[in-house]
Order: C-alpha cells, then structure tokens, then sequence
C-alpha cells in the first residue's frame, strides 16, 4: 500500500504540530514516515495509518522530533561556518590579500603616528562592539522574516539570523580593551597586532552581514532544488 496525497498531507501537518516549522525538516521527516509506514503495511496491512503513525513517532523518544531539529540544526551551522570561513580565506588570497595588507598597513600607521592610541583604539574598540550590537538586532529582525511566506526553510534561517555567530565576539572585544588597560607602553607589535584584529573582525562582520546573505539565493537554491519553485 502506498499512502495517498491526502495522508502526506496529514503527516506535514503531524510534524509542524509537533513544533517542526522548517519546511526542509518537515520534508525529511515525512520521507521518513512515510517509508516506514508502507514498509509496516507489507506486512499488516490492516493496521491503520493513524495507529502507524503513533507507533512510529514513539520511536523518537520521550523529545519528539526535537533531537532531530538540533542535529540539524547543528549541521546547518557547520555549513553555514564552512561558507564563512570560504568567504574569509578569500581575503587572504590574491588578489584580495593587496586589498586586506593595505587597509591592515592603514590602520596600523594611523595608530602609530596618532599621539593618543589608546583613545583612537577605544574608539575603534567602541564601533565593533556597535557593529555586534547591530548585528544582533539585524538577526531578531530577521528572525520571521519569511512569516508571511508559506514555507520556512533552516537553512535561511541560519543566514539571516548570522548563524548565531555575532554574540561570540563579545568576549574577544573585553579583551582587547582590558589589554589596553594593562599596556603602559604601547609597542609596534602591539598596534600590529590590534591593527589585524580589527580588520579581521571588520571583513567577519561584512562577510555575515552583507556578502553571505546577498548569496543567499544561490547557496539555497544549490542546497534545495525545489526552494525556487516553492518561494515564486
């Protein structure tokens, strides 16, 4: 026996009962259902599909389809960290290296030849921590951004909502800012170093603020070939 249109129908929507909002999770979950449910009827087929279905759901414990979500969601978060890494090792390539060793060179002689660098580097210190304060607002205003649309996709979410990786850098910006404090004298291999830390953080910020999500249409439809057709 194989299940009716109206039966697949019933089983997306047992899982976005049971707090599956993501439209790609929802298919996966279903596929799986589905062949477990016809694979159970070769069998007894005279078992209903409601009955089926519980005994199936059961199998995935006391949580539901919860563990299921975090582990993709925890795969998505890889991807989504390969592609930021990709994007970052690129400044780091030709020709975008010129580009990246000029703006580090530039910082660092605007630092060494300004008379109050530690105020130049606080300030400097202030606009990143703006940046991941906007950052973050940028992620919750994004975080319905497809309400209105009738599917959901974990995948988009992860890119708009940066991947969850903003808030991590708060703790690297402490840091610098108490080393600041702890410096009486402020060496060249000092202002080096703050000069790559800054950029760094600054081409991390364009890259999850600005260059992944304008891909983001190329990177979801390579992931899912049927996500053009369902969002036209």
């Amino acid at each position: 026996m194989k299940l009716t249109l109206a039966q697949i129908e019933k089983l997306y929507t047992f899982t976005r009962q049971h707090h599956v909002e993501y439209y790609d999770l929802q298919t996966e979950l279903v596929d799986h259902l589905a062949n477990a449910i016809e694979l159970e009827w070769e069998t007894n087929p005279s078992q209903s599909f409601e009955t089926l279905l519980n005994k199936e759901f059961k199998k995935f414990g006391v949580y539901g389809f919860i563990d299921v979500l975090r582990k993709k969601q925890k795969a998505m978060n890889k991807r989504y960290f390969k592609w930021v890494w990709n994007h970052f090792k690129a400044f780091f390539e030709l020709p975008k290296i010129i580009g990246t060793v000029l703006l580090i060179t530039a910082v660092f002689y605007f630092l060494k030849f300004n008379d109050n660098n530690l105020k130049i580097i606080r300030i400097l210190f202030a606009i990143q921590l703006a940046i991941v304060f906007f950052a973050l607002i940028k992620r919750e205003l994004n975080k319905n951004k497809n309400v209105l649309n009738s599917k959901k996709w974990l995948l988009e979410n992860t890119i708009y909502r940066c991947g969850n990786f903003a808030s991590l850098f708060n703790l690297p910006f402490f840091a610098v800012n108490s080393a600041c404090n702890s410096f009486t004298e402020i060496t060249e291999y000092f202002l080096l170093g703050i000069s790559c830390f800054f950029v760094g953080c600054g081409l991390f910020f364009y890259i999850i603020l600005f260059e992944i999500p304008s891909k983001a249409q190329e990177y979801l439809e390579k992931t899912y070939p049927e996500y053009k057709v369902s969002n036209q």
